[in-house]
């Protein structure tokens, strides 16, 4: 069964692979400060030392910028070619959505959860797969909806397995029109 009872469904899926996501300390120090965590645990060598965790420890989150290793990663940019871009209005590339639906032109994303089997350590170098999880549908006020859960196993040079990341996005049966809204 999947969530809510209802009954889970195969799902087409894109598998992402990243064959070498390096955990290093700039990049743990820059990740913080964009997302104004100050523990300095993850930003402070030599007081992280002297913690229990004993060295530089990346946030809960840092694994999603693993997507700059992927090659792939509908959006990132790529050199040469127009960029779907963040504002307001697309600059060009149209997204073809997929996945977990977390945005991309065709959906919401739902939810994020990182189930960690170890700490996150700078130094660490993980690859990273994605599969499709559940899929389950929900009767909205607009129509249904349609949820599509992908899952990210992040694994250490030894085949360990680090980090899950579960990933939820939503997207409607059909196109809100503007009047629905």
């Amino acid at each position: 069964m999947g969530r809510g009872g209802l009954k889970s469904r195969a799902l087409l899926f894109r598998a992402v692979t990243v064959e070498r996501f390096p955990v290093e300390e700039g990049h743990i120090l820059l990740f913080s400060r964009a997302i104004g965590d100050p523990n300095r645990v993850y930003t402070d060598p030599a007081y992280a030392a002297g913690t229990e965790a004993g060295g530089v420890l990346a946030p809960p989150t840092f694994v999603q910028s693993s997507a700059h290793w992927d090659p792939d990663y509908p959006l990132r940019p790529k050199i040469g070619e127009v960029w779907f871009g963040s504002g307001r209005n697309p600059t060009g590339r149209q997204s073809t959505g997929g996945g977990g639906g977390g945005g991309m032109g065709s959906g919401l994303h739902a939810e994020q959860e990182f189930e960690y089997h170890r700490p996150l350590r700078a130094g660490d170098v993980l690859s990273a797969t994605t599969r499709p999880g559940e899929h389950w549908e929900k009767q909205g006020r607009s129509g249904k909806l349609v949820f599509s859960e992908s899952v990210t196993e992040y694994r250490d040079e030894q085949g360990e397995l680090v980090v899950t990341a579960r990933s939820v996005g939503v997207r409607t049966e059909r196109p809100v029109t503007q009047e629905a809204r």
